[in-house]
């Protein structure tokens, strides 16, 4: 799915919303941009688990869209309008965080001057978004632990019980049943916020949104720099869907604000490439692609596909992609046609080619 209209920043694939703008049908997924069947399926588990009050772990890689998921999972709710509270356990130093959470009495400190409420108080009746869960230190689990059973706990230097109503969603990046398995982490937590686990895919396993994606905040950073993208070159849009994108979303998204800051005349910069890749003796081409997702012929494929790009899909002569790869002319020729790998075919206008057109030989098709 994927809407228009006005939006302060994107997120994961996600578009956060302006204040007064969540209402209706509006405020669930029409902003969620991206229709794979990956996302899909979380939109739907989103749909199921956001009616009740049981606790959402949501998991996933850095970059994915999980604090956009629980906003999600908030605004679909019965919730909805409530308070939505949300804190980012690692942001916190471990000192402050118990203060953070359930909030301090007068004296309770030096520096207590006034009592204060936690985040739980703060959420009552609503939502709390408790983000990066996994970097509670383990001395604070048990008060955590408390509250998810009992829904009440004390603030620091008070032994009055303060009872709350709030619906927990919990985000982490970290894989939580291994770090109980090294006891970094307590079982009974664990157990407690796995009630209903969402698992967000990373960028590289839904690779049929890039494009969507592209073009989304090529139109977000366009509109916001006051610059003019009408073209996409094929290439470019080729080297993303190739790209492993280790920091998924996000790293999408920033790149694509750097290609609009390096973009001229209406043409999209690719930010995958070097800022001059023609000079000679230039750093080789470097890819990133991990995940169990990613096979060989694929890291093969976005290796060659970088190269031709680097080149000015050249394959032969000093400049060829052939000798940034540090292979022969021919062996890469036979790579391309095994992995399918051909120019895109469309109107280029390249120019400086005519010279040593023996040395540098154009990219034929892999077919050719």
């Amino acid at each position: 799915m994927c809407s228009e209209g006005d939006s302060e920043v994107v997120v994961g694939g996600f578009e956060t919303l302006r204040s007064g703008e969540q209402d209706g049908k509006d405020r669930e997924f029409a902003r969620i941009v991206g229709k794979s069947p990956a996302l899909e399926a979380v939109l739907e588990q989103v749909e199921r688990v956001a009616p009740t009050d049981s606790t959402v772990l949501i998991q996933g890689e850095t970059g994915t869209g999980k604090e956009l998921i629980a906003q999600a999972i908030h605004n679909v709710s019965r919730r909805y309008g409530r308070p939505y509270v949300k804190l980012n356990c690692a942001a916190i130093p471990f000192d402050l965080l118990e203060s953070e959470l359930f909030g301090y009495e007068r004296g309770a400190f030096t520096g207590a001057i006034a009592p204060k409420a936690g985040r739980f108080e703060l959420a009552d009746k609503g939502t709390f978004f408790l983000d990066e869960v996994g970097d509670i230190p383990l001395a604070l689990q048990p008060k955590l632990l408390r509250v998810l059973q009992e829904q009440e706990f004390e603030r620091l230097g008070s032994g009055r019980t303060h009872r709350v109503d709030v619906r927990l969603v919990a985000a982490t990046h970290r894989n939580l049943e291994q770090m109980v398995q090294r006891n970094e982490f307590r079982s009974d937590l664990y157990y407690r916020l796995n009630v209903f686990p969402i698992t967000l895919p990373p960028l590289r396993a839904r690779r049929e949104d890039i494009a969507l994606l592209v073009a989304h905040f090529v139109e977000v950073f366009s509109r916001h720099m006051a610059k003019q993208i009408s073209n996409i070159p094929q290439e470019t849009l080729d080297a993303f869907i190739s790209y492993s994108w280790p920091g998924n979303v996000r790293e999408l998204q920033n790149l694509i604000e750097r290609a609009v800051i390096r973009s001229d005349n209406g043409v999209l910069a690719n930010p995958l490439l070097p800022p001059d890749p023609n000079v000679v003796g230039a750093n080789p081409i470097r890819v990133n692609l991990v995940g169990p997702e990613v096979t060989f012929e694929d890291s093969q494929r976005a290796l060659i596909l970088r190269a031709l790009q680097a080149s000015g899909w050249i394959v032969g002569g000093p400049r060829g992609a052939a000798a940034r790869l540090r292979l022969k002319r021919t062996t890469l020729i036979s790579k391309m046609k095994k992995l399918g790998v051909s120019r895109p075919v469309r109107q280029l206008e390249v120019t400086g080619l005519d010279q040593n057109r023996e040395a540098d030989e154009p990219c034929q098709p892999a077919g050719d």
